[in-house]
């Protein structure tokens, strides 16, 4: 989940929600879309090699 921040930046976070604190893991925080994207896509990779 990509999430655009006030000040212009791209962060990733978790799809689920952590357990502890009810909130989702950040993953990230990059300059543009396009740079989270490809971070998730490298994260989805690893997760299932």
């Amino acid at each position: 989940m990509i999430r655009k921040l006030k000040d212009g930046k791209y962060r990733l976070h978790s799809s689920k929600k952590d357990e502890k604190t009810g909130k989702r893991r950040n993953l990230g925080t990059f300059d543009s879309r396009e740079a989270a994207q490809k971070h998730e896509r490298e994260v989805q990779y690893f997760k299932r090699h």
